[in-house]
């Protein structure tokens, strides 16, 4: 059964011209265009890739810097102790701790944080939150920076809230990315969309083969698919 769609959203899909494929700054442009909610909209990237989940060592899951943040405010959780544990409250963390945290999250259910980061003398207390915080993709992970030393801390506390953030793709070779909001300006979330194709295009897996970026749409909440010429996608560079 077909999904039934609010005046809301046929009116923004009359901008979208059918079967046509926009640029990646039009296409940006359009997604600011076409947004009919009453709130600053996530702007996000959805590529389909030449993948096979099936296979481990065809999984993508790496970091990605966005210049521009993503307009989201994130807050910090941070596992350590000791001059670790100042350290993290001194770079900013909304919540520092080890067995007292570890316990609240354990046994309180509490999950009011956006990424986890632990020290690596930590891991084995913390494994054990493994059932609660690995299906919310709040587990710490050295595949994606948040088990670091003690030193790195604070560069790492500041690299998350100023922009860094952690994609996979899902279990049918789709990747789903937020690069920003409606109210920034076509250029930050241009520049922010450079950045993912970068990274993405930088961590192809070697066992993928044919083409490997089958279709780059851009869209933002609730707002319809913006489909993206996928070699201009590709070519993306911002302007020195």
């Amino acid at each position: 059964m077909a999904k039934r769609r609010g005046k809301k959203y046929l009116e923004a899909l009359k901008k979208i011209e059918p079967g046509r494929f926009y640029s990646p700054e039009e296409a940006l442009q359009l997604a600011k265009d076409t947004s009919f909610v009453n709130f600053d909209a996530t702007v996000e990237v959805h590529l389909r890739l030449g993948i096979d989940p099936r296979h481990a060592d065809q999984n993508i899951r790496t970091t990605v810097t966005l210049p521009h943040g993503t307009g989201k405010t994130v807050r910090v959780l941070v596992f350590a102790q000791g001059e670790a544990a100042r350290a993290a409250e001194a770079a900013g963390a909304d919540f520092v701790g080890s067995e007292e945290l570890i316990a609240r999250i354990d046994k309180e259910d509490f999950f009011d944080f956006d990424i986890a980061i632990a020290t690596p003398d930590m891991m084995g207390k913390v494994g054990r939150l493994g059932r609660k915080l690995g299906p919310r993709g709040l587990m710490p992970n050295p595949k994606s920076g948040t088990i670091v030393p003690p030193d790195d801390l604070p560069q790492t506390i500041d690299e998350v809230r100023g922009g860094r953030v952690e994609f996979r793709n899902d279990r049918t070779g789709l990747l789903h990315m937020a690069i920003g909001k409606t109210n920034f300006t076509p250029q930050q979330l241009f520049g922010n969309m450079v950045a993912l194709m970068d990274v993405v295009q930088a961590v192809k897996p070697s066992g993928a083969k044919g083409t490997y970026v089958r279709s780059v749409t851009v869209t933002s909440t609730m707002g319809p698919g913006i489909p993206v010429n996928i070699q201009e996608a590709q070519a993306m560079t911002v302007e020195a």
